[in-house]
């Protein structure tokens, strides 16, 4: 059975079914439901440095459930949102009870844990529906709206406010870092890791005119925009974002209050 390699488990369509695939997103619920969709035998992710309550392997039980091995590569040894890198450089940092029985263990490559998973069985079973992944966070205008992945942007976003549970990784292009001119965007760091990789969007949303901030991973779950909104605490920021008062620390909701008085108070300048 092939491997494929691909930046986002987004990517994952029904080509890649009974395949391996080491995705550059991270271990969370959300990506590992994309792949056990497309129905894939094996899965590699990010772990994007595991953060609050574990969120960041958390899909490697759900896939568990579903017979699916996968495993996690550690944050610190390659780039978050870069496949390639993963396949290079990347030692795995947890395991489930599926790929543990082909013989992967934490410590391992990347490379080679993905050749043990292409013995794997095809998965059991499908996976449950997964919960409403896009949420309206805060009326008014702009509108703030939280997506569990930044992929769920829609056109009718253009203007709003975006509160991502989605890593900060750059994946290819600069217009890749958020597909509609939204007014700001907040991401979850993802333990920042190797090469800065899980805050690379930023510098990318300054030259799209996008205010852009991510989050601690200790204080919010990736993959999860309502526990960003919550509790997530600010761990770096974009040009833009500074100018309009983003500070290391501040919460979410106090960025997103500075963020509304500021887009108004140009509106009416």
């Amino acid at each position: 059975m092939p491997v494929f390699v691909l930046n986002s488990a987004t990517a994952a369509t029904e080509r890649h079914r009974g395949g391996v695939i080491v995705a550059g997103s991270h271990g969370g619920l959300y990506p590992a439901h994309l792949l056990a969709l497309a129905g894939v035998r094996g899965a590699i992710l990010n772990d994007a440095g595991r953060g609050l309550d574990s969120a960041g392997v958390a899909g490697l039980e759900m896939l568990s459930e579903l017979g699916v091995a996968a495993a996690t590569v550690s944050h610190d040894s390659a780039r978050i949102g870069d496949g390639d890198d993963m396949m290079r450089h990347g030692i795995l940092s947890a395991v489930n009870n599926v790929a543990t029985r082909l013989g992967c263990h934490v410590g391992q490559t990347c490379a080679e844990a993905a050749a043990m998973l292409q013995t794997g069985d095809p998965p059991v079973k499908r996976p449950n529906p997964y919960r409403d992944a896009r949420m309206l966070l805060r009326s008014g205008s702009p509108p703030v709206w939280g997506l569990d992945s930044i992929d769920l942007v829609e056109t009718r976003d253009a203007g709003a406010i975006v509160v991502s549970g989605s890593h900060g990784g750059l994946i290819g292009s600069v217009r890749s870092a958020v597909k509609v001119d939204v007014r700001a965007a907040v991401y979850h760091d993802a333990g920042i890791g190797r090469d800065q990789a899980g805050i690379s969007r930023l510098p990318a949303l300054d030259l799209l005119g996008i205010a852009g901030v991510a989050v601690n991973g200790a204080t919010a779950r990736i993959g999860d925009a309502r526990s960003v909104w919550e509790t997530g605490l600010i761990s770096a920021c974009n040009r833009l974002a500074k100018c309009w008062g983003a500070e290391p620390k501040m919460t979410v909701q106090h960025f997103i209050d500075t963020a509304i008085e500021r887009i108004k108070a140009t509106a009416h300048g």
